[in-house]
This record gives C-alpha cells, sequence and structure tokens, in this order.
C-alpha cells in the first residue's frame, strides 16, 4: 500500500475514532442547546415498585425502607418483589413484611431479570412501573423526581441518575470509573435534551405499563431493549438528573472488566437480535443509538489500524510526532496498570487505563458474542 492510501487510512480510522468519543458528544450538546426542556410537574397517578432479586435478604429491607421513606411514596400502590429463585431468607422477610403494599412474587427456577421482569410486570396493578435493584442507595427525592416527567403525555420511559459514591483511597479504577461516568451522563444529558436517551439506567428507572412488550429471556441489556420499544411507538426516552441512586464504582480493573464485558457482549447482541434499529428508517433515533451504543463495538479495530498506519507512515516528521503521542499515551494506560497492581493510585493514569481496558474488554465481549455466550442471569459481587 502506497503513502498516499496509509494516509487515507490513517486519517478515516482516526476521524472516526474522534467524533465516536468527542465529535458526538459535540453534536448532541450542540443540537440540545436549540431546545429548552420542558418543566416537569408532579405527578400523583399510582405506582407499583418492581424490585426482581436474588438472594438480597440482606438488602432489601434497607432498600424498601429506603422507598417506603421517600418523597411522594404515598403514590405508591405495590412494592412487587420479583424473587428469581432465591434460596436465602428473600421470601420469608417478604412475606411478612409489615407494609401491606410489599407483595411478593417467587419463582423457583432461577431464570434471570428478563424472564422474570416480563412475568412481573404484567401483574403490576397501576399504569406507571418504577423498576430498581435492590443493592443502590435511594436519594429521598428521586422517585418523585422521577415520574414527575410522565407527566409530559410524550414521554414514556425515564431514567433514574446513578452516582457513584467516592472515597479518599479509591484505586485507579475506580478513579477512572468515576470520569468515565461522568462523560456518560454528559452525553445522556443532552440526548434527552434534545430527543431521547437510547436506554435507561437498569437499577433505577420507570415506563408506562401499557409501553412494556416482553423481552427475550436472554437479553442481556434489558434497561436498553425495553426504552427503545417504547421510542420505536413514538415515546421519548428521557433522563432525569434528579433522580438520584447512589452506588459503590468497581475498585479493582478485574471487577470493571466482569461488568463491561458484559454491557458490551449486550450491545453486540442488540446488533443481532434487534438488526431493524441499524437503519434510520426504522429507528426513531438512529444517531443517537448507532453513535452512542453501536459505534464503540468498532473502536478496538479503528486503533489496531491507526497504530499499524502511524508506524508505517514514521518515516515523514509529522507522523513520527503522531506515533510519539500514540506510544505515550498506551505507556500512561500501562504506567495506571502497574501502578495499581503495586497497590497505589494515580490521578494522571486514570483515564488511559479505563480506555485501553474498555477497548481491550470490547475485544472479548465480541468474541462472548461471537460464540453465543449470552447468559441473563448476572453472577453477583460479593
Amino acid at each position: 500500500m502506497d503513502k498516499s492510501m496509509l494516509a487515507a487510512v490513517f486519517w478515516s480510522a482516526t476521524c472516526v475514532v474522534a467524533y465516536i468519543y468527542l465529535g458526538y458528544p459535540a453534536l448532541v450538546w450542540t443540537l440540545a442547546r436549540r431546545r429548552r426542556p420542558a418543566e416537569a410537574e408532579y405527578l400523583e397517578s399510582p405506582l407499583s415498585v418492581v424490585i426482581v432479586a436474588y438472594n438480597e435478604a440482606t438488602r432489601l429491607p434497607s432498600k424498601i425502607d429506603s422507598i417506603l421513606a421517600a418523597d411522594g411514596s404515598a403514590a405508591i400502590h405495590e412494592i412487587v418483589v420479583a424473587s428469581d429463585g432465591s434460596t436465602d431468607a428473600t421470601c420469608d422477610l417478604m412475606q411478612n413484611h409489615s407494609d401491606p403494599r410489599v407483595r411478593l412474587l417467587h419463582f423457583d427456577q432461577r431464570r434471570g431479570k428478563p424472564a422474570v421482569l416480563n412475568d412481573a410486570i404484567p401483574q403490576c396493578t397501576t399504569d406507571i412501573v418504577v423498576l430498581t435493584d435492590a443493592r443502590q442507595e435511594l436519594h429521598p427525592g428521586a422517585l418523585k423526581a422521577l415520574v414527575a416527567n410522565l407527566s409530559d403525555p410524550g414521554v414514556g420511559v425515564v431514567s433514574g441518575n446513578l452516582v457513584f459514591r467516592h472515597t479518599a483511597d479509591e484505586t485507579t479504577t475506580a478513579r477512572g470509573v468515576g470520569v468515565y461516568w461522568k462523560y456518560e451522563k454528559f452525553i445522556r444529558s443532552h440526548e434527552s435534551q434534545w430527543r431521547s436517551v437510547p436506554g435507561a439506567t437498569g437499577a433505577f428507572y420507570a415506563i408506562r405499563k401499557d409501553l412494556f412488550r416482553p423481552i427475550g429471556e436472554q437479553t442481556l441489556l434489558d434497561d436498553v431493549v425495553i426504552p427503545m420499544q417504547a421510542i420505536e411507538r413514538g415515546y421519548r426516552c428521557v433522563w432525569e438528573p434528579a433522580a438520584i441512586i447512589y452506588d459503590d464504582p468497581a475498585t479493582s480493573s478485574q471487577q470493571e472488566v466482569v461488568r463491561k464485558r458484559r454491557t458490551i457482549a449486550g450491545c453486540a447482541q442488540l446488533v443481532l437480535r434487534q438488526p431493524r434499529w441499524l437503519f434510520p428508517w426504522s429507528n426513531p433515533i438512529w444517531i443517537e443509538y448507532t453513535s452512542h451504543k453501536i459505534a464503540r463495538l468498532v473502536s478496538p479495530a479503528l486503533l489496531v489500524v491507526m497504530l499499524a498506519a502511524n508506524a508505517a507512515l514514521a518515516g515523514q516528521p509529522v507522523y513520527r510526532v503522531l506515533l510519539s503521542a500514540h506510544i505515550c499515551f498506551y505507556l500512561a494506560a500501562l504506567s495506571g496498570w502497574l501502578i495499581q497492581r503495586c497497590g497505589r493510585r494515580s490521578v494522571c493514569f486514570a483515564a488511559p487505563l479505563l480506555f485501553l481496558t474498555l477497548n481491550v474488554t470490547t475485544v472479548f465481549a465480541l468474541w462472548d458474542a461471537v460464540r453465543g455466550r449470552f447468559r441473563a442471569t448476572w453472577q453477583k459481587a460479593i
């Protein structure tokens, strides 16, 4: 391949990577600025809360107490705890709960969250359903802020805002996750203001019950498929910054790899099982969906192409400088990994380490997808 062709390949790959990580956030920020967000009003409609749980006896009591103590909890008609084959004390605790609104749905066989949602949501007795997990802590004003968005008849799904707690002794990985999550929320907030977010925060979101449609039992990203089905029908999925739930970030790179590998494999699964969403004529938010959820799947290949083409062009001064920048970036990521392996923290290397980790993880996740290794049951972290 001659030098001009190599240069074209290098700059084409560079432009696509730049669009994925910088151009698209800038685009959605620009488009969002042209729209003034509507003010949400308090919604007094009765609602159901669904918690899918597997062996969460130690967490459920405090989670339910926080829901019942939240602002707007008077509108809660029922709290449905859907036990996905739990073998601990979950069933006994829920059957004997002091609040009559707490209702247990127990399934003997563990099948995974999607299958349980398919059975549990149709059994809810209200028009609005709030889905949440047992682990995360609910902010007192989160419930009221979440459902208020449904006062807009054009909104079908509302996503909560996951906030990671931070400590003074957090690891390099935890710091990197925090930086990445701020970046993600920047994108989601402006997608929401412009049109729709292509997915919700699975740990806390609300949906109009009549918009729910059963999903595949091995679906990995139920919090993408369920909102996208509502979007297909002409409704919006919005992100509510005041609907805060708290969680702890992954403290080790291995924990983050496991979590992200599943998420990325879920994006690959979307391509295989929901191919219609790849076309603009059947996806009302095609730009958001392909740019935010799908384009990152090709990022590792593009990075390899960029590095290989850059190395081949290193005889020219400008490409020699770019290659040096390339090498420095990957050395920074390696340094972050080595520092963390030594039990230390690094501010400077957190972002490069997480970026490289995510792209390496994407390769393994795509390999999972090729082999059809989709498991809806989640391996709990202790």
